[in-house]
């Protein structure tokens, strides 16, 4: 996980890298520039020989940021056009050392750099569209980090017209630290913006590179490591986090297979699922349960709703019949019938598709009161337990999967969820109740008892649709199931810490399935058993990818 930093700790991390260890504040500009040097680089294919680039400056260390970038790139054999809002007399520090380079070695004129009026502005991008000078790339370091005001007059035709150029053009278009435009603090937009396909920040995301609609602004997110030591980020006084594939990785090698696995060692999922009406809840729970690489799963399920699951699941996937109620649900009886499988298994899910009838509710009172092994408890099972109670600390961790309906539901809020409250109040209620908390959403965050808030920053809005929820508790509870049956090799005492890493790596990896099964079908086609099958497709992207 990367800790999500303000825009004054990350200044802060850079002041002390410098003062305390010794490195160079140019160093780190010029190691922040080459990061992004890189990632152009790898976009266009490996190459910027013969690549036209334009680079948008701004007086501060994002622009000197833009300016070294600039240079590398005309050292690459790009043909390079930067341009500075403002003059380069006005700059100071180590952005006017990199201005100052950029000019003596591209042997470039001022008056070719400096942008002092709309007038000019005007002029340079009619002089670009009507000669050869076929732009391929776009880099936005106007502002990066220290916007704290919409962007307006100059400014903002400084940063409209290479995107009215680039409109109908095949343009790379990439911002260095944020899109101009957007504030770091703030989760929301604060008016116009430069509209990147990538950003490269650099140390620690800023909240606005974690959090929407901010971050849907600026395209793909890249992370890159500068120079400053893991000890000072680790200080900054921030428990939010934002999920990354080596959450996932890690994860893999901790649980990974070894020539004594077997069934018995993967883990055992028992889910108690489904009703007369919705079978399907079961089906999604349990296939995604056995497809995230736990070894047994049991699902148990109405009678009268046998049929319909045991004919649909996979194969691998072992039913059990139980007492029903007149309406067809799961009852508090139930529950003693699967006694056994529950004192064998690793991890227990409840709650999909069993409907809000009386005895099913009941049935969840007494699983979440009796647990002895993690829970989780999905849909109308949180309905059950709604509004919430505090939870006993000391049992079994429970992990609660709710979208923002049944949020509100559990925590008696009413109105809407901005995006910073989301982050406020899932981390205030899993303090108070002492439960993990998964909010799903179009960033779903993950909070634990702790205070700790993982923000994730896979998955897409084709997941929006109907069976997803069931997929994604089934997949959360096999990753449990897999690191409880491995536990004495994590060698932690909190089983929270434990149950909260295999949590995220869910979380992370179901949202990649997600991406993968947009790919091949589209938003608009896919459905929850395409994202489960494609769950193996996102296995694979990240085998082989290894923790920096």
């Amino acid at each position: 996980m990367k800790k999500v930093v303000t825009s004054s700790q990350m200044g802060e991390i850079d002041r002390l890298t410098t003062e305390e260890f010794g490195v160079p504040s140019l160093e780190l500009m010029e190691n922040a520039a080459r990061s992004v040097f890189e990632a152009i680089v790898g976009e266009l294919g490996g190459t910027v020989k013969g690549k036209q680039a334009v680079v948008l400056c701004g007086r501060g260390n994002n622009g000197g940021d833009g300016a070294a970038v600039a240079r590398m790139l005309a050292n690459a054999g790009a043909s390079v056009h930067a341009l500075l809002i403002g003059r380069v007399s006005g700059t100071s520090g180590d952005a006017r050392i990199n201005f100052d380079r950029y000019l003596d070695e591209c042997g470039v004129a001022k008056s070719d750099f400096e942008i002092g009026s709309i007038e000019e502005i005007e002029a340079v991008w009619a002089g670009l569209e009507s000669s050869d000078f076929r732009v391929d790339v776009i880099v936005d370091a106007v502002f990066g980090t220290g916007l704290t005001r919409p962007v307006e007059g100059i400014y903002k035709k400084f940063l409209a017209s290479p995107l009215k150029y680039a409109r109908h053009r095949s343009v790379l278009l990439v911002s260095i630290d944020l899109p101009s435009g957007i504030d770091a603090d703030k989760c929301e937009t604060i008016g116009f913006n430069f509209k990147p396909e990538l950003t490269v920040t650099f140390t620690s995301p800023k909240m606005a590179n974690a959090m929407t609609p901010a971050a849907f602004e600026q395209g793909r997110l890249f992370v890159r490591e500068i120079g400053s030591p893991c000890e000072l980020i680790e200080r900054a006084d921030s428990s939010i986090f934002m999920a990354d594939e080596f959450d996932v990785t890690d994860w893999l090698k901790a649980t990974e297979f070894t020539h004594g696995s077997y069934k018995k060692k993967r883990g055992a999922v028992v889910i108690a699922a489904g009703s007369k009406a919705y079978a399907g809840a079961a089906v999604l729970a349990a296939n995604g349960a056995i497809r995230s690489g736990a070894g047994i799963v049991t699902v148990a399920v109405p009678e009268i709703a046998h049929p319909a699951v045991s004919e649909r699941v996979l194969p691998e996937v072992m039913v059990r019949a139980v007492s029903a109620s007149e309406a067809g649900t799961l009852t508090p009886k139930s529950l003693d019938e699967i006694t056994d499988l529950k004192s064998t298994a690793d991890a227990f899910l409840i709650g999909c598709g069993i409907t809000r009838e009386p005895p099913a509710a009941e049935f969840v009172k007494r699983a979440v009161a009796e647990r002895e092994l993690p829970l989780v408890i999905d849909a109308d099972g949180l309905n059950a337990i709604s509004p919430l109670e505090n939870m006993e600390s000391g049992r079994s961790p429970i992990v609660l999967t709710p979208h923002e309906g049944e949020f509100k539901g559990l925590s008696g809020i009413t109105g809407g969820l901005l995006a910073a409250d989301r982050i406020k109040t899932v981390r205030e209620f899993a303090v108070r109740h002492n439960v993990i908390c998964v909010l799903k959403g179009e960033r779903t965050i993950t909070a634990s008892p702790d205070g700790t808030v993982v923000i994730n920053q896979t998955g897409n809005s084709g997941l929006g649709k109907a069976g997803n929820g069931d997929n994604l508790a089934g997949i959360i509870a096999g990753f449990i199931a897999q690191t409880e049956a491995l536990r004495s090799k994590a060698q932690e005492e909190d089983p929270f810490k434990d149950v909260l890493r295999a949590v995220v790596a869910a979380v992370y990896l179901a949202g990649l399935a997600g991406d993968i099964a947009a790919q091949r079908f589209g938003k608009r086609v896919m459905t929850a058993s395409d994202v489960r099958d494609s769950l193996a497709a996102a296995f694979k992207e990240l085998t082989g990818v290894k923790s920096p």
